[in-house]
C-alpha cells in the first residue's frame, strides 16, 4: 500500500514562500500522477496542483497561478510544491495524494492515497 507524508508546513508571513514536499514510501509511487490539495477551515478539501508520472505536464487551480510551482525528483520519489507570495488566503491543511491523472481534479472522492496534511498558515 501507497504511503504518503507530508513535510514543510509551517508559519509564514504575508507574502513570504514555504516549500512542501510529498514522499513515498513505495515504487508504486512514480507511476503515479501526483497532486496537492488543501482545506481551509469550515470549507471542503479543493484541488490545487498536479503534475503526471514523468513530470512533463502539470495543472494549477487559478488562484495559485504564477505563486505555485509542482515539481517531482524521481530519483528521490518526492514531489514538492514551491508557493511564494503566500497570502493569508491560502491558509490551509495541505494534503497529497497519488492516482490517475484525471481523477486528481474530476473526483477527489475517488483518490486511493492521502497523505495526513500539513499545516501551513500565513499571518497577515
Amino acid at each position: 500500500q501507497v504511503q504518503l507524508r507530508e513535510l514543510g508546513g509551517g508559519l509564514v508571513q504575508g507574502g513570504g514562500s514555504l516549500r512542501l514536499s510529498c514522499a513515498a514510501s513505495e515504487r508504486t509511487f512514480s507511476p503515479s500522477s501526483v497532486g496537492w490539495f488543501r482545506q481551509a477551515p469550515g470549507k471542503g478539501r479543493i484541488f490545487v496542483a498536479k503534475i503526471n508520472n514523468s513530470g512533463s505536464s502539470t495543472v494549477y487551480e487559478d488562484s495559485v497561478k504564477g505563486r505555485f510551482t509542482i515539481s517531482r525528483d524521481r530519483a528521490k520519489n518526492t514531489v514538492s510544491l514551491q508557493m511564494n507570495n503566500l497570502t493569508s488566503e491560502d491558509t490551509a491543511v495541505y494534503y497529497c495524494a497519488a492516482g490517475p491523472w484525471d481523477i486528481l481534479t474530476t473526483r477527489i472522492d475517488q483518490i486511493s492515497y492521502w497523505g495526513q496534511g500539513t499545516q501551513v498558515t500565513v499571518s497577515s
